[in-house]
């Protein structure tokens, strides 16, 4: 069985193929990739047995005639959330002002900008105003990244899944996730 996922889910997915092995004796291999290469993977032809990606990129695939209509299922959601270095000061993200001045105040700020994670985050700090201000600290990274640029000192924050943080490097941890409860 051939599994084609988004890197964000990377640990989760590794967790349940041996877990599939065993009780179908089929072997299983995935393969990680931004949510948008995955989709693009897809559409160009590349064969696989499940996708995992996010749900809107799945109904893309099902309208391109891709994906089965009706054999997708939501396995769980990703939050996003922001990453420091190991024992450095975790910024207060508890409320919207506290986020924004996090960001503010962040000498530089890495994140997936190739992801949608990335596409996300820069929409929300458009949304809160703060794009402009902010944009000369971002650091784009590949998928899977953000964490391990962190870890290593090249950006005070990273802003990526939860799950992406809390699988990448040693020297990363997650300071919290923010809840920007913004209307659209």
């Amino acid at each position: 069985m051939k599994v084609l996922s988004a890197v964000a889910v990377r640990a989760a997915v590794l967790e349940l193929l041996p877990a599939f092995e065993r009780q179908t004796g089929r072997v299983a291999v995935a393969a990680f990739d931004l949510n948008p290469a995955v989709r693009t993977r897809v559409k160009g032809g590349e064969q696989f047995d499940v996708v995992v990606i996010n749900a809107d990129m799945v109904d893309d695939l099902i309208r391109a005639g891709k994906v089965v209509a009706g054999s997708q299922r939501l396995l769980g959601r990703a939050g996003l959330g922001v990453a420091v270095r190991a024992g450095a000061r975790k910024p207060e993200l508890g409320t919207v002002e506290a986020f924004r001045r996090a960001l503010l105040g962040a000498q530089s700020v890495a994140y997936a900008g190739e992801g949608s994670s990335g596409a996300h985050f820069t929409a929300l700090l458009a949304r809160l105003g703060i794009l402009e201000d902010v944009a000369p600290k971002l650091r784009s990274v590949g998928g899977g990244e953000t964490g391990q640029v962190v870890a290593r000192g090249e950006a005070e924050l990273g802003v990526v899944p939860v799950t992406t943080i809390m699988a990448a490097a040693s020297g990363a941890e997650l300071a919290g996730m923010f809840r920007v409860g913004l209307q659209s």
